[in-house]
């Protein structure tokens, strides 16, 4: 009643896209877009009276500061969660999915290799497809869950295996070599995204060092010439 009451203030085109962010992070999420909102607002404008009351030609600075922090807050609080969750899924997504083929290649059914490769790996991405089976067994078909599932899923790799999943169910197509061929392509991408990583080391640690270490170095220096000219 209250969430139903809350909507009648808000934009249904904001309250579609927070849903559509709060889904991608899973079926475990315990954001709501309602609550959110009211959040966004009440903390908005407590920063504005802080602003307002704490610092000089305030009256220039709240509303600026505010406005921009009410449009950045779902992307600076949501886009960095997702991000990690799509990295996590596609980790996860190498395991799963190599099970999944070898549950295949064993004769299973596609549902019925679904549901051991699920109950067998403890993951979050094994976790989305128990949904999977869950919401086969309250009635809908594969095609629908898998539709629902890739709605949860920031991966573009791990839909485009929902996807193909989904199309063998529909035309009976061989998804095992497809499946071997997407496991490759994740493993090679989570390869480059590695090295990247690791090729920008070398500028945090020059970074660092800039901040943090010549500074003391040359305190280390020069701090008995600066005590000799202070005390002289």
């Amino acid at each position: 009643m209250i969430n139903k009451i809350a909507r009648l203030f808000y934009r249904e085109q904001t309250l579609k896209k927070l849903e559509k962010k709060i889904t991608l992070l899973g079926i475990n999420s315990k954001y709501n877009a309602i609550t959110f909102m009211n959040i966004r607002i009440f903390s908005s404008i407590l920063l504005f009276f802080i602003i307002l009351f704490l610092f000089d030609f305030s009256y220039i600075l709240s509303p600026i500061i505010t406005y921009l922090y009410y449009l950045f807050l779902p992307n600076l609080f949501f886009d960095e969660k997702i991000k990690k969750r799509r990295k996590k899924l596609d980790s996860e997504g190498l395991y799963f999915f190599e099970i999944l083929a070898l549950s295949l290649e064993s004769g299973n059914t596609l549902i019925h290799a679904i549901k051991v490769t699920s109950e067998s790996i403890d993951s979050d991405l094994s976790l989305e497809f128990r949904e999977v089976i869950r919401e086969i067994n309250f009635g809908k078909s594969l095609e629908e869950a898998l539709d629902s599932l890739k709605l949860r899923i920031p991966s573009d790799t791990i839909n485009n295996i929902i996807l193909n999943i989904k199309e063998s169910s529909l035309f009976g197509n061989n998804i095992i070599d497809t499946l071997y061929n997407q496991i490759d392509y994740i493993r090679e991408r989570i390869m480059l995204e590695t090295r990247a990583s690791i090729s920008k080391l070398p500028l945090k640690i020059s970074v660092i060092s800039v901040v943090f270490f010549i500074p003391l170095l040359l305190l280390i220096i020069l701090g008995p010439v600066l005590v000799r000219f202070l005390f002289r």
